[in-house]
């Protein structure tokens, strides 16, 4: 177990000394001199529960448990009060500090308040563990992998659901941004409240900004009935701005403003209308690319790019293939009624050799027309699309598209020979990693490394 930290805020040295004196053989207690500086530390590090006093100059006890619970809501939050500020400390505890401390006080009881939040602290993340447990040791809701890199993701939509916080979500048409989305919602404190979703390039030029702010009866053409916009609707809960990076200039100022100011107008009103909605963008494009070429608001880009989470490619963590082809044929054979068991040899080999352009949503696109169309107990070659079937699948996804940055098609092309030659030197060894190690003259466990970064397997090429 991890030694709890304790962070004590007062103005006055002797109870900041009183404090360490008290619990600094038990707990790693850090103290602040105000309430700016306490906000400085809490931003820098995680702490398990925070005592500070209600008054004091300049940031208050309140400014302080505010931020506290904005920045990590299970830190617990303890209050420290004189007799005329009990009132006080009763409303602070309605605002989420977990319990008050009455001035001057008896040290005994001093320690069993605080023993009482850490022991609280403490049950709650074991609570969450164990929900992580339940949900899959590596998944993260509809999200599956055991890769280092979706392990990072997991960990940043962990913390991005935690907090009331603006995220953007970046990478390849796909990789799962909505699932990523809809993940952060429904692990955080909106999870009642509804998820709404809006794919920006989807909807007419002319319409967007009805479709986001809501229009007055009469505004335009065709505008019979006044319209509440998507912000509205998501009111209480989350908005998914969806390829945000295809939304028209014109509308990009106005939801800059929306955002800053956090209220709206309505096509054809005066009147201002503030929304509670929190804000989840997402896109495949470079945003700052985008704004260097003229196409993308600078300060739009810095207000949506405040907690980014990147979405690898499947390529990146091909050591995944082999969980998501079992997870997508569990899935659909529920879904389509059928009874599975796996894949052949040849069938899996292709899904494994291949790049995946389209990533994770092209897998499954691929495998729910497997279990559709599959007539036996495993999933053959034949069941397979037609690019996955070429050449036996060995050299499926083994070409480039002309419309790649050079930078990315290289690196596509050195993929395609990595994976082309590991498995041409398992077939020689007949499986024997030993064997395959010398005759690539690497050590055996670089070629370890190599087969599960490109999530081949040995014993797939063992004679029998």
């Amino acid at each position: 177990m991890h030694e709890q930290r304790v962070l004590v805020v007062d103005d006055k040295d002797t109870m900041r000394s009183l404090f360490v004196r008290l619990l600094g053989d038990r707990y790693r207690v850090d103290t602040a001199a105000d309430g700016h500086e306490a906000i400085q530390r809490v931003m820098a590090a995680d702490y398990d529960l925070v005592v500070t006093d209600i008054r004091m100059p300049g940031a208050d006890g309140f400014v302080v448990l505010e931020a506290v619970k904005a920045q990590s809501p299970d830190t617990e939050v303890v209050m420290m009060t004189g007799y005329g500020s009990v009132e006080r400390a009763v409303e602070a505890i309605k605002k989420g500090a977990y319990d008050y401390i009455q001035k001057p006080f008896d040290p005994d009881e001093v320690t069993r308040v605080i023993e009482r939040a850490l022991e609280r602290r403490q049950l709650r993340s074991q609570k969450a563990q164990l929900e992580r447990t339940l949900q899959g040791l590596y998944g993260f809701d509809r999200l599956v992998g055991r890769s280092p890199a979706m392990r990072e993701v997991y960990g940043l939509l962990e913390r991005a659901a935690g907090l009331e916080i603006t995220v953007l979500l970046v990478g390849e048409t796909g990789t799962g941004k909505e699932l990523a989305a809809r993940a952060i919602h429904h692990q955080g404190r909106r999870k009642e409240g509804p998820f709404v979703p809006i794919n920006c390039g989807a909807i007419p030029a002319e319409l967007i900004e009805s479709e986001l702010f809501g229009h007055k009866k009469g505004a335009f053409t065709g505008a019979g009935e006044a319209k509440v916009g998507l912000f509205e609707e998501a009111s209480g809960g989350t908005l998914f701005l969806d390829e945000i990076g295809e939304l028209p200039l014109p509308v990009q100022v106005k939801l800059n403003r929306a955002l800053q100011e956090r209220e709206l107008r309505r096509v054809g009103e005066n009147q201002a209308r503030s929304f509670d909605a929190r804000i989840i963008a997402a896109t495949h494009r470079d945003l700052l690319a985008e704004v260097k070429a003229g196409r993308f608001r600078e300060d739009l880009y810095y207000r949506l790019n405040v907690f980014q989470v990147r979405l690898p490619a499947l390529r990146e963590r091909r050591e995944d293939l082999s969980l998501l082809s079992r997870y997508f044929l569990d899935k659909h054979n529920t879904t389509h009624g059928r009874s599975i068991r796996g894949f052949e040899p040849a069938a899996l080999r292709a899904l494994l050799d291949h790049l995946w352009p389209g990533n994770v949503r092209q897998l499954e696109n691929a495998l729910e027309r497997a279990v559709a169309v599959a007539d036996g107990d495993e999933i053959r070659l034949q069941d397979l699309p037609a690019d996955l079937r070429a050449e036996g699948g060995a050299q499926a996804g083994h070409t480039v598209s002309p419309d790649l940055p050079y930078k990315e098609a290289l690196e596509r092309i050195r993929e395609q020979g990595s994976v082309a030659y590991l498995r041409a030197v398992l077939q020689k060894a007949g499986g024997n990693v030993t064997r395959a190690a010398e005759l690539a003259g690497i050590e055996r466990e670089s070629l370890h490394r190599l087969l599960r970064k490109h999530g081949l397997r040995a014993e797939d090429f063992k004679s029998g």
